[in-house]
């Protein structure tokens, strides 16, 4: 990341609004803006199923595997769209084939995934595919439920409206293993237990 240069560039969109930089309450405005981007950004380039090849378990699997659900993890974005946040929980569900991971590992592949510019599209099925590739799962299901500043904000000014994308895997793609997932994953009273 080049700190420098997103200085200069805050400079020059405060300067674009009719701000002035230098006065008090702005002049480090540009320090902050680097400073939050690099915290904010720091999933870019990051290849976010290697947080999971790092900590993987080998199971014995000889009865088959049962699904691995966390739900609601707190999670922070940025919309590429108009660089506004966007916040929201993921729950998620793996099937193992031979391999788990600890359920921080998890956490990590979403605030990875969630720390680039991003739409929540995407951000569903990145996820997805990150808990699929680097645990060779047999299944991966994600729920992605947001609220976004762009709803909120400005245009339509959707104040309580949130979004919900999902995104499946192998088993979990579609058909019966999707299904007798989807209500645990969602903590529906229909899970069977």
């Amino acid at each position: 990341m080049d700190a420098d240069r997103i200085r200069r560039a805050v400079g020059e969109l405060l300067a674009a609004i009719g701000e002035d930089s230098t006065r008090d309450g702005l002049r480090e405005t540009p320090d902050h803006v680097a400073a939050a981007y690099a915290e904010l950004f720091s999933g870019v380039g990051v290849d976010a199923a290697a947080y999971l090849d790092e900590a993987s378990d080998v199971l014995d699997l000889t009865v088959g595997a049962e699904p691995v659900i966390l739900r609601d993890i707190p999670f922070r974005s940025t919309c590429e769209h108009h660089l506004l946040p966007f916040e929201g929980t993921v729950s998620l569900a793996y099937l193992p084939r031979a391999r788990v991971t600890g359920l921080g590992r998890l956490a990590r592949v979403v605030d990875a995934v969630a720390s680039r510019p991003q739409i929540q599209e995407r951000l569903t099925e990145e996820i997805a595919d990150a808990i699929h590739r680097g645990l060779d799962a047999d299944g991966a299901l994600v729920i992605v439920t947001a609220s976004h500043a762009c709803l909120w904000a400005r245009g339509s000014r959707t104040r309580g409206a949130s979004v919900v994308t999902i995104a499946g895997r192998g088993e979990y793609s579609s058909g019966e293993g999707r299904r007798d997932v989807l209500p645990l994953l969602t903590g529906s009273s229909e899970a069977a237990g």
